[in-house]
């Protein structure tokens, strides 16, 4: 960004109420103790307080915290990670557990420096929690592995309730935005998602406010439904630095309405759009009615036991 180019100033609508109640600072203390990350951190979610404190929910980072690409809209850091930790599936699975979460997000710093770009690790966090927490919905948001559709059968092998990969923005923009991703790879590996278990919800998601039109967010749309993508969710880019891309303008949550109506007539089966809308903004209800009976169902067998599942003493 140009020194003399001046920020535009955040509209009221995008203030933050922060809600740091003990709920809220007993996961973060887990996080630490068990050397996790999250990409709700990370990312500086703007929902972590809603996700972490209300909803039960929560995303975790694995593969490490340094990611191999360097995308102009990421708050992650960028270097040479470090060696893989086959000891983190069973922390984080540890983590669901004990603060009694019904639905986990998934997700991963890029790791182009590995054959399967970190598949394997995925698979296995996965089959942890479905063993330490049955009835916990978990949902996958992994890089594009750049491509390998070999590891995509090794990833899809942890069944996860949801796929989700993020286009993150329009074609146009897509080089300038995204390191050494490609809009098309992206539309494919979430065709073949469908291919290899087609009764998975798949999701992606895009930023606004990067310079695209109203017409190219419509493009996106169709394409996304062209290559049978079930969810999607739209939410306002927010600038984590002043290195990072600088945001061109903020839509007012009115046109967030207009473009989840568009969508949602277009036939995604859920959409979630809105100034603070992010990848996993209330993923919790996104899920398939296969996968929300399984939780259900844990859920009752839980209680009837005596065990409180609104854990928020660590």
């Amino acid at each position: 960004m140009a020194k003399d180019q001046e920020y535009i100033r955040k509209p009221e609508w995008l203030k933050i109420k922060i809600n740091t109640n003990k709920s809220y600072t007993g996961l973060k203390k887990l996080m630490r103790e068990k050397k996790l990350n999250t990409v709700c951190e990370e990312a500086r979610c703007p929902n972590i307080h809603e996700c972490w404190s209300e909803r039960k929910t929560a995303t975790f980072m694995i593969l490490g915290d340094t990611c191999t690409r360097g995308c102009r809209f990421c708050a992650v850091k960028t270097g040479l990670p470090n060696e893989l930790d086959w000891g983190e599936p069973e922390r984080v699975a540890d983590s669901v557990e004990i603060m009694g979460l019904k639905h986990v997000v998934v997700t991963a710093v890029a790791r182009d420096d590995l054959k399967d770009g970190g598949a394997a690790v995925f698979a296995e966090t996965v089959k942890a929690i479905r063993r330490r927490v049955p009835g916990c919905t978990v949902e996958i948001l992994p890089s594009d592995m750049k491509g390998d559709y070999e590891s995509l059968h090794t990833l899809m092998d942890g069944e996860p309730d949801i796929f989700n990969h993020n286009i993150e923005t329009v074609r146009r923009l897509t080089k300038k935005v995204r390191a050494r991703a490609m809009y098309d790879r992206s539309l494919e590996l979430l065709k073949r998602v469908k291919e290899i278990r087609p009764n998975t919800p798949t999701k992606s998601s895009i930023m606004v406010g990067l310079g695209e039109t109203k017409e190219e967010i419509v493009e996106a749309m169709d394409d996304l439904l062209a290559h049978n993508v079930d969810i999607m969710t739209i939410g306002q880019y927010l600038q984590p630095t002043k290195k990072h891309l600088n945001v061109e303008r903020y839509y007012h949550p009115d046109e967030f309405e207009e473009l989840k109506k568009i969508a949602l007539e277009k036939g995604f089966k859920h959409c979630e759009a809105g100034p603070m809308v992010r990848s996993s903004y209330h993923a919790d209800e996104q899920v398939n009615a296969t996968s929300a009976q399984r939780r259900i169902k844990y859920m009752q067998g839980y209680e009837s036991q005596g065990k409180e599942l609104d854990t928020t003493n660590f």
